[in-house]
């Protein structure tokens, strides 16, 4: 059978359960509850570091703002602030965010929290702000102490790592609102956010993406660390995807032990190219990014993660083998900081779980940009976002652990 022929044979059945499904609106999703996991014990409290310390206002960098939507999924930070009627936020308001292992203008996650902590501030017409840059875990209660010194509205950390923190402080200081993104805690304080993604669905996006592209019948990703949640969902939202298209397509796929490593996620790209992987997904942060840099300068396709690496990693299309980075599955972190300043605005912000997935426009994928994607496949992809959104199609990945269905995962009753 022609990869021609199985793509429009794929097409065909999606539109039959588009078709089958569309009247079954209400159907529940069931890798979007999330019990009790343990959280780590908080690091002892280290003095900031000087050179971490956020400057009094910020300034959105040129370099990340969003392209026009290319798909029903994907909307900007202008359209979201639209939708609230010209909300300005009250004299002396100030959000202050503390960034994960990173800087904001890392490329990832971390980024875009702060591209959406801007947006809100631009939106809503808030002038005073700060960030700080965490060097290490050890730095993470610190550094939540220095910003709180400002006396915030918001406190917007980053990852699931600083969770504890995170809690403890929002216990300690309940006049301020927390927004905890990828921080999950069996029971919140009633001024802490914490922020969830369905990332085994944006995993399933670059997995039958990667699986609709190769032309070897082997594709890999480069991993983060293994005992963070979403990094797992990632992972195998990519190999369900990958097999949905074609369970014959072999993925390759490693965990490292830094997000912050762009030459060791080189080498395994490399490495997975040397055995014949022809896509590469990179889902851990500066880590992944150096494996998916790496794969489209040597021609064989990238996908990025959590933004879109088009304006980060490839710096609008200067970087070489930028035509070769055929998407990134986004996680719309920018939009869960942007939507959880607006609420503190509106006296409306209320502690517990704050989901983001594809069918809230949480989860979705990048525009194609220099990529030659054939239409078929632009075809394809956009129905599975959108079977995704519409509960029509399932991952089969729990979306509490990242296992998959059936196998121990949390999900499993």
């Amino acid at each position: 059978m022609t990869k021609r022929f199985k793509l429009m044979a794929l097409l065909a059945v999606f539109v039959l359960i588009v078709a089958a499904c569309s009247s079954d609106d209400d159907a529940a999703d069931e890798t979007t509850t999330v019990p009790p996991t343990e959280t780590t014990a908080a690091p002892e409290t280290t003095a900031a570091p000087e050179t971490t310390a956020a400057p009094e206002t910020t300034a959105a960098p040129e370099t990340t703002v969003p392209p026009p939507p290319a798909t029903e999924g994907l909307i900007t930070l202008a359209q979201e602030c639209a939708t609230y009627g010209g909300l300005q936020a009250p004299d002396g308001f100030r959000v202050n965010l503390v960034t994960d292992i990173g800087k904001v203008d890392d490329g990832t996650f971390n980024q875009f929290a702060y591209d959406g902590m801007v947006g809100a501030l631009e939106c809503f017409g808030i002038e005073d702000s700060s960030f700080i840059e965490t060097v290490s875990e050890a730095d993470y209660a610190a550094n939540i102490a220095t910003s709180l010194e400002n006396d915030p509205n918001v406190l917007v950390t980053v990852g699931f790592l600083i969770t504890t923190d995170t809690g403890a402080a929002a216990l300690e200081n309940p006049d301020v609102d927390f927004v905890g993104i990828d921080q999950f805690m069996p029971e919140y304080p009633t001024n802490m956010v914490g922020v969830l993604f369905n990332e085994h669905e944006g995993g399933f996006i670059a997995g039958a993406m990667a699986a609709l592209l190769t032309e070897s019948g082997v594709v890999g990703v480069v991993a983060g660390r293994e005992d963070v949640p979403p990094v797992v969902k990632f992972v195998n939202g990519y190999i369900s995807g990958a097999a949905s298209v074609d369970p014959a397509v072999r993925v390759l796929s490693i965990y490292n032990e830094s997000f912050g490593d762009p030459a060791k996620g080189a080498s395994d790209a490399e490495q997975f190219m040397g055995e014949g992987a022809d896509v590469i997904f990179g889902a851990g942060g500066p880590t992944g990014s150096g494996g998916v840099k790496a794969a489209a300068e040597s021609g064989a396709w990238g996908i990025g993660v959590d933004q879109d690496e088009y304006f980060t990693t490839f710096e609008e299309g200067s970087v070489p083998g930028s035509e070769f980075l055929a998407t990134s599955a986004m996680k719309r972190v920018d939009l869960a900081v942007f939507r959880n300043i607006a609420a503190s605005i509106q006296d409306t912000f209320a502690g517990g779980f704050f989901f983001l997935t594809a069918a809230n426009s949480g989860i979705t994928y990048a525009p194609f940009h220099d990529a030659d994607i054939p239409g078929e496949v632009a075809v394809a992809i956009e129905a599975i976002r959108a079977g995704l959104a519409d509960g029509s199609i399932e991952t089969g990945v729990c979306g509490i652990d990242g296992l998959f269905l059936g196998e121990a995962s949390a999900c499993d009753g």
